[in-house]
């Protein structure tokens, strides 16, 4: 009986480490690149955030003011990302939406670097880090709160 418990356990814990290391795998984006291309190709500002997770100073982005109809493309990549019109003044200092153009454009990561858990919200094309998601967003509409650096973006106004 002693052995079969052992065995039982021995097989579930290889089960869960097996489990952790899949999870531990980084993800193939269809856009990859080295870090010495993806440095060559972005601003400072843009490497900082996008391929090292940083954050652009709150009220820095000039996407803060854009409120004319046009689409919120990765800084990267091209990725359609989000719409003005699901944009929002969350006072925060960062580009709000309360939601993406398409889910199927982002990703979503648990993040743990601030010192509490977070939704790490990144490029479903490259991978880039966009910013995170928040569940105080309009309770009219979704509920969330997509916080994301300007800097990891670029605005195309819609055409006339």
């Amino acid at each position: 009986m002693r052995r079969i418990l052992l065995a039982i356990i021995s097989i579930f814990i290889l089960s869960c480490e097996g489990k952790a290391q899949e999870s531990k795998k980084a993800k193939n984006y269809p856009v990859s690149k080295t870090e010495a291309e993806w440095k060559a190709e972005l601003s400072s500002a843009q490497f900082q955030v996008l391929r090292k997770k940083g954050t652009e100073r709150a009220f820095s982005s000039k996407l803060n003011r854009v409120e004319e109809p046009g689409t919120f493309v990765c800084a990267a990549c091209g990725n359609e990302l989000y719409k003005t019109k699901h944009k929002f003044d969350s006072g925060t200092g960062w580009p709000s939406f309360d939601r993406p153009l398409s889910e199927k454009n982002v990703d979503y990561r648990r993040d743990r670097t601030g010192g509490y858990p977070a939704t790490e919200v990144v490029c479903a094309q490259c991978g880039g880090h966009l910013g995170h998601v928040f569940n105080d967003g309009p309770k009219a509409t979704t509920g969330k709160r997509h916080c994301i650096n300007g800097v990891a973006m670029n605005f195309i106004p819609e055409a006339e």
